[in-house]
This record gives C-alpha cells, sequence and structure tokens, in this order.
C-alpha cells in the first residue's frame, strides 16, 4: 500500500515516467480483461487508452483507505466498459460478438465456450479474481460492494459456470 501512495503522489504531481511505468505494469492485463468484458479487441484498447487517460487527467479520485491502486484502475475501467456496453445498439452488440468468434474460430476451447455463454457480471468476476488474482476485498472496491457479496456472487458464477459446463458434456 505504500507503494501505492509514494505512485499515486508521483502520478498526482505530474511525474509522466511514474505514469508510464505504472501503464506499462498495468496497461496488458487491464486490455486483456476489457476484451473479455466487451467481446472487441478495438473496444478493449478505447477503454484502456480512456482509463489511463481519466486518471492521468483527473489524479484525484484515489483513496488509499479503500483499496490497491490497480483494484481502483480495474474499478475505472470496469465503469467505462459499461459506459461503452450502454452506447452499443442491439446491432452492434451482436456484430462484436460475431467478429470475436469469426476471429477465433479455431482457437475456441470448450471452456472458452462456456465462459462467454456467462453473464456479463459473472464473466468478469469470474475474470478479475481467477486470472488477475485480485483478492475479495480488491473485487469490493472494483465493483462497489460488500465483500460478502462478492463472496456469495462468486459462488454463483462459479455454479453457473459448472452447469453450462456440464451441459455441453
Amino acid at each position: 500500500m505504500a507503494d501505492d501512495r509514494e505512485t499515486w503522489t508521483r502520478i498526482s504531481q505530474g511525474d509522466a515516467d511514474s505514469f508510464d511505468a505504472f501503464y506499462r505494469e498495468h496497461a496488458p492485463r487491464l486490455q486483456v480483461f476489457l476484451r473479455q468484458v466487451t467481446g472487441n479487441p478495438q473496444a478493449a484498447e478505447d477503454v484502456v487508452q480512456e482509463t489511463f487517460t481519466q486518471i492521468w487527467s483527473r489524479p484525484n479520485g484515489f483513496q488509499p483507505e479503500r483499496g490497491t491502486l490497480r483494484a481502483y484502475l480495474y474499478g475505472i475501467a470496469r465503469k467505462r466498459a459499461a459506459d461503452w456496453w450502454r452506447k452499443q445498439g442491439p446491432s452492434d452488440r451482436g456484430a462484436s460478438v460475431d467478429q470475436v468468434s469469426v476471429c477465433q474460430t479455431e482457437t475456441v476451447s470448450i471452456v472458452g465456450d462456456a465462459f462467454r455463454r456467462l453473464a456479463e457480471e459473472q464473466r468478469t468476476l469470474l475474470w478479475l479474481r481467477e486470472v488477475e488474482g485480485q483478492s475479495y476485498a480488491e473485487l469490493a472496491v472494483i465493483l462497489e460492494i460488500p465483500v460478502g457479496t462478492v463472496r456469495s456472487r462468486l459462488f454463483a458464477a462459479r455454479e453457473a459456470l459448472r452447469r453450462i459446463w456440464l451441459s455441453t458434456r
């Protein structure tokens, strides 16, 4: 947490090198996460840029007592991705999913297919916990819900994934 405070202080003071280091460390994984959330590689890239632009241009939102800087970053990205989804029309949503499906036809696994069949909130939660390794406390900050709710929603998401998996066998 002390490193987060120091990093944030430097970014807040306009230290471009600190911001660049923070970006290089977190942008690649954030983009992978956002590809899962949006189902669209270009949208994921755009949301990553918007997220980091917000951090650089408005460096006053991070509160170390509420969680880690990484959790704060993912929280902003999650909100930006939700905004992106709201702006999509019904035909745009189907097109982006179809484009991803066509691009990945040869590499799609059964697990990946089952994962994509989950509700967006469940995919996001499982991805952040199981792939990104976010703690329950970090997830609570990112999703702005109590830790107990994180636990119950994770349980439900895992059960939904298990049911999908069993139905494909």
